[in-house]
Order: structure tokens, then sequence, then C-alpha cells
């Protein structure tokens, strides 16, 4: 039986979840920040750093053959170009809530699987996903405005979406471009 075997294998790897493409930190690989997409180029410099201008990535490293150097240092610079970036979001988004007695919340970030960001109301804490600085700002607002809002209505009732709609009309679209356009692309 080991042809029906291998058939219904190979019939079944079609539905096996979407894999992330691993990241060489080669020069003209591709990659997403704030909607949209730039070629990196590696450069070899004695001072090592990242810099973005003119749809490009610049990964300035002493040893261009370094992997894991090259993954750390990209990294890093995500993550503070993620932090500063949220930052300003939450300062944009609180403007629309101070009003409503909630205290400014603090901002963690972490990889998650399968949300964009969460509310930890009785810490003060809202977690937003390390991939959310791939997509656009707006759409960076809206998770933070929708996880501000849990801060006065727990579920996802109709309270909360009237309250929602009222801040953000257009919330429906930016999630949308969330949940459908970007989410194959990260």
């Amino acid at each position: 039986k080991g042809s029906w075997i291998c058939k219904n294998l190979n019939y079944f790897k079609k539905f096996q979840p979407y894999k992330k493409s691993k990241k060489e930190y080669v020069s003209g690989e591709s990659f997403r920040y704030l909607g949209r997409q730039y070629r990196l180029r590696v450069r070899k410099s004695d001072i090592e750093t990242v810099k973005y201008f003119r749809g490009f990535i610049y990964l300035y490293i002493e040893d261009i053959d370094d992997f894991d150097k090259k993954d750390k240092l990209f990294k890093k610079w995500l993550d503070y170009r993620a932090r500063l970036h949220f930052n300003e979001s939450l300062d944009r988004m609180y403007k629309l809530i101070k009003d409503y007695n909630i205290p400014k919340p603090e901002i963690k970030i972490r990889e998650m699987k399968s949300r964009w960001g969460s509310c930890h109301r009785h810490k003060g804490v809202i977690v937003l996903n390390s991939e959310l600085i791939k997509t656009p700002k707006y759409c960076i607002d809206y998770v933070v405005l929708h996880e501000l809002i849990h801060f006065l209505y727990k579920y996802h009732d109709n309270d909360f979406y009237t309250f929602l709609t009222s801040l953000m009309p257009d919330w429906q679209r930016r999630k949308r471009i969330l949940d459908e356009e970007l989410i194959k692309n990260l």
C-alpha cells in the first residue's frame, strides 16, 4: 500500500498551514515595514546599523556572511522601530479616549500567533504583536484603539462596536486589510 500512502500524503500536504520562509538577509530580499515592501541591501561597514530610504533597507555590517549577526542586528532595529511607532500610535489614539477616565496603559510587544493585540485591564497593559510593525500606521492605530476600548468594554458586544465606530468610522476597512490582505504576507 506504499503508493496509496504516498499519494494521500501528497494530497494532504496541500492543506498544511502556510509557513513563513526563513529570511537569509541577502541583498535583494524583500521585507515589509509599515505597510510597504522594501528590498534589502547588505553593505560591508565598520559601523553596524540599519537604515531605510527610497524603497530600500540598508543593513550595514562588518561581516556580511555572518547570518546570526545580521539577524540579530535587523531584529533589534525592527524592535526599536516597533516600540517607537506603537507608542506614537498609543499617544494618538489615547487622545480619543482620555476623557473616559482610562489611565494610559503601557505597551508591551511580543510575537503572537493568532492575534494582533490583547488588553490586560487589571495590569494596565496592552500587548501588541511584533508583526504589526509590518502593517500600515492606520492599521496599527486601529489595533491600539481596539485594545484601548477594552478598558471600557470587556467584550465584543454591541456597545463595544458602537463606541469603536463613533471614534473610528472606517475601522472595518482597517480590520479587513489586516485580516485579509496583510496576514498572507506576514
